[in-house]
């Protein structure tokens, strides 16, 4: 372990930069990584700054995040160290692992952003039927005298849904357009 160190402290001040960023970035970087594939990523903290210039993107993805800082110097670090025996020049070194650092943040936004339109809530409510045209599934009677069921579709999935009318009996595979609801899990139509 100390030839790691005496290496370290034989670096030159740029490099130790990039390498104590890069080793404590990256590093941060998979823990967060194997929580999130755990499912414990809530863990992350934004800072909040309240006023017209806040720098909120929406959609649960701030600027300004522990994540995002350490994406930049998990970025601005490893291209630092690997780019150095490429890019002699120190100040153009800065600036290519600045821009990868930013790079490393776009890429997660992006990431982010693409993950958040997988996120859908598959939840039915009943209160979606009003006002769709409709097939009946069993026959309902009429006067409110029982029950009998509709199939709609919602958000892409089909439901079946008790269903009453004030009107005459209804025949399986009519079509009718659904009213109001009667209660939690029953509609009222009309043909």
């Amino acid at each position: 372990m100390q030839e790691y160190f005496d290496m370290y402290s034989s670096l030159d001040p740029w490099m130790k930069v990039y390498w104590g960023c890069a080793l404590i970035a990256g590093s941060i970087f998979v823990i967060q990584m194997v929580l999130t594939l755990i499912g414990m990523d809530s863990t992350d903290v934004d800072v909040d700054f309240d006023g017209p210039d806040t720098m909120d993107l929406g959609g649960s993805i701030s600027l300004f995040s522990i994540r995002n800082l350490i994406n930049f110097f998990c970025g601005f670090g490893w291209a630092g160290v690997c780019l150095n025996s490429t890019i002699p020049n120190r100040i153009l070194l800065l600036l290519v692992a600045i821009l990868v650092g930013i790079g490393f943040v776009l890429m997660f936004f992006y990431i982010k952003k693409q993950t958040n339109k997988l996120q859908h809530n598959g939840a039915f409510k009943i209160e979606d039927c009003i006002g769709k045209t409709t097939d009946v599934y069993l026959r309902i009677p009429g006067q409110r005298q029982g029950k009998g069921k509709i199939q709609v579709s919602i958000n892409g999935s089909i439901q079946e849904i008790d269903a009453m009318t004030d009107g005459d009996n209804i025949s399986s595979g009519s079509k009718v357009k659904v009213e109001s609801i009667i209660d939690p899990s029953t509609v009222l139509v009309s043909i």
